[in-house]
């Protein structure tokens, strides 16, 4: 059965008007590349992030959100690409955000570096990406039972709504200002490998 759902999953993105399973794989191992380049996949980021000591995961993903928004903006505009909208449901936000942020505290990775991760060796990361299947499983099975404490579905809302009329110079004043926004916060790294490798020595000697 699961064979049958990936293969449903790889004729579903072949059979789009505006793509392909190579289009997708190429995007795929250009994220890799640029997420290897950074290295934002590494412990020492998200845990510097965690405690304000390394800044690089915040630029990214704000220099990221800016260029993808105006990006997809115009191809879904050219008719090459489509996206598909989540109901709003606060109380499923909320609660789905504490979960996530503090798994990814803990864990030192998110659904994005998580798979680069289990790419390099990372037997910690597989652990923690096959609980996460399981943890969709559940919500999948029991989802009746959890939709009670998503909250009221408030539509699918989006910022080009409330600017009617002015779509392409919101979505431009929206990406340039993220992109404004990464360059203007510091560069720090200051919780590096070096730090991690004087932990180890500080656990040992104390063994």
């Amino acid at each position: 059965m699961i064979l049958d759902r990936i293969e449903t999953m790889f004729t579903t993105v072949a059979n789009e008007p505006h793509g392909s399973v190579w289009t997708v794989l190429f995007i795929g191992f250009l994220f890799g590349a640029i997420i290897q380049y950074t290295r934002v996949d590494k412990f020492e980021k998200i845990a510097g992030f965690a405690m304000l000591r390394d800044t690089v995961v915040p630029k990214m993903l704000f220099l990221a959100i800016g260029l993808a928004s105006i990006g997809l903006y115009f191809l879904v505009e050219a008719g090459y690409a489509s996206y598909h909208i989540k109901p709003l449901m606060l109380g499923g936000i909320v609660l789905g955000g504490i979960i996530f942020g503090v798994a990814m505290t803990i864990f030192g990775k998110c659904p994005g570096t998580g798979p680069i991760s289990i790419a390099e060796g990372r037997i910690d990361v597989l652990v923690g990406a096959i609980g996460g299947i399981l943890g969709g499983l559940v919500f999948t099975l029991y989802f009746d039972k959890f939709k009670v404490l998503m909250g009221e579905n408030l539509g699918k809302p989006t910022l080009l709504e409330y600017f009617e009329g002015h779509e392409t110079l919101t979505i431009l004043i929206f990406g340039i200002g993220l992109v404004i926004i990464s360059i203007m916060i510091p560069l720090r790294q200051e919780f590096d490998e070096a730090d991690l490798e004087k932990l180890k020595e500080l656990e040992e000697s104390d063994k």
